[in-house]
This record gives structure tokens, sequence and C-alpha cells, in this order.
């Protein structure tokens, strides 16, 4: 287990070299998440895209530096891209994640996310209600460490309080605020922040740990002064672009 200044260091360095670097995050997400997804994204230094054109998306895929896969908008033009976005990142060997929205509410989107976890995502995002519908079982106690050993990716399960590992490390993050849960792509910018996180860090659990760790922190300061769900949205924003290093120090909450 990480000491708690030694995970706020690391995430701290990740995310300057988001700054340094720049890295690049092509989306194919929930069309109500698009705008949303790009300001976070931009916010925290990246680049969004998010064509989802078969005739260029993967020239988008060969210049970028991490995909994100989001099923909010279940739609056979997405579903079309996505595969042709898997293809061209198996040849570029390009990190991705996968974001398997609502998979509980639809048998269809739930066999489409467990192909897609066939495909290999360097790491996966989800909530309680999606985990059953993706890996079977309770998401409880060891659960998300058992199938991130068993699929080589990074869970990084999301709710109430945070849970990322890679079946042998394992992290339990306790920053956020009620009000993320009001807002809009709030889980799908997290996700897209992951890829970011990616895009700049070859060990995806650090990774992981970094964004969830990020958004987390950054929501609470959003909700010191947010009067709602509308002023919370751009306060997370302002919050993210202005994160440092002595407030991950100040605020994360690991065990």
């Amino acid at each position: 287990m990480h000491a708690r200044v030694e995970l706020a260091d690391m995430a701290a360095d990740v995310l300057a070299r988001v700054r340094d670097r720049a890295p690049r995050v092509h989306c194919i997400t929930n069309t109500v998440a698009q705008n949303y997804t790009a300001n976070m994204l931009l916010a925290a230094g990246a680049v969004p895209s998010m064509t989802i054109s078969p005739e260029e998306i993967v020239s988008f895929i060969a210049s970028a530096d991490a995909l994100l896969v989001n099923l909010g908008t279940f739609d056979a033009e997405r579903r079309a891209a996505i595969d042709v976005a898997l293809g061209a990142v198996g040849a570029a060997r390009m990190p991705w994640v996968l974001d398997p929205v609502f998979i509980e509410n639809s048998p269809g989107r739930a066999q489409f996310a467990r192909e897609l976890l066939a495909r290999g995502p360097t790491a996966v995002r989800l909530n309680a209600a999606e985990f059953a519908p993706l890996f079977g079982g309770d998401p409880a106690d060891e659960a998300a460490s058992q199938v991130a050993k068993a699929c080589a990716t990074v869970v990084a399960l999301t709710g109430g309080t945070d849970t990322v590992t890679d079946g042998g490390r394992r992290v339990v993050i306790g920053n956020g605020h009620a009000l993320m849960g009001e807002v809009t792509a709030m889980g799908c910018a997290g996700s897209a922040l992951l890829c970011a996180a990616l895009g700049v860090e070859t060990d995806a659990w650090l990774a992981a740990v970094a964004a969830i760790a990020a958004l987390g922190v950054a929501g609470e300061i959003a909700g010191l002064t947010a009067r709602g769900p509308g002023s919370f949205a751009g306060a997370i924003i302002d919050a993210l672009h202005g994160l440092d290093r002595a407030t991950l120090h100040a605020r994360i909450k690991v065990a």
C-alpha cells in the first residue's frame, strides 16, 4: 500500500505531465457528454477530438495518445466507429478505456460491452450497477481486484468511494462531492481524464489513481462555492484547471 503523501506526489507528477505534453484523447462518447468532456480535458491540459466518421477516424487515432470508448449513445454509427477505432488502436498499441455506460439497462448493450472487454482495454471505469453485467457477481470486497487480474486490466470502480485496482495493487479513494452525481457527463469526463493520464503514464494503475483522485479533489473544491448543480458544473472545471501539488497533498484521501 502506498502512503497518502506518496500517492499525492505520484498523482501530481502525472497531472504535470498532462499539462506539459498535452496528450490528445480521441473520444467515442455519449452525445450529451461531448461538450462537457471536451471542456474537462482542456481544463486538465489535454486535447480532445470526437469524430466518429469511418472515413477519418483511423487518421485521428493515428495521431492520438489514448482512446475513450463510452457506450452512452449506443447507436449503429458509434458501434461501427468503435470497431474501426479499436482496430487502429491495436495496430498502434495505444491505451484505451472502456466506459460501459448503462449496460445494466440493456442486454444488447451489456453483451457488446463484454465483447469489448475481450479486446483488452487498458482500463475499465464503471460504477457498481455496471459491474455485474460486465464482470458477473457483486463488486464488494476483493471482487474488483479479482476481475482486474483475470482480465489483465485496471478496474476503476467509482461511487461514494472509488476503488482502483490492477489485481495486485488496490487503493480506495475517498474524495468527491455529492453534486458530482447531479451533473450530466461527470462520469464520462472522468473516463476521459483517465485516458489523458494514460497518454503520459505507462503504469495504467497509477494513471487511473491520478485521474480519479484529481477529479474527486476538484469536486470537493468546487463544492465549497457551488450553489447547486449548475454552478458546480463550471466550478469543477475551474478547480481542475487550477489543481496543484499542494492541494493534492492537503486533500487526497486514500486507504
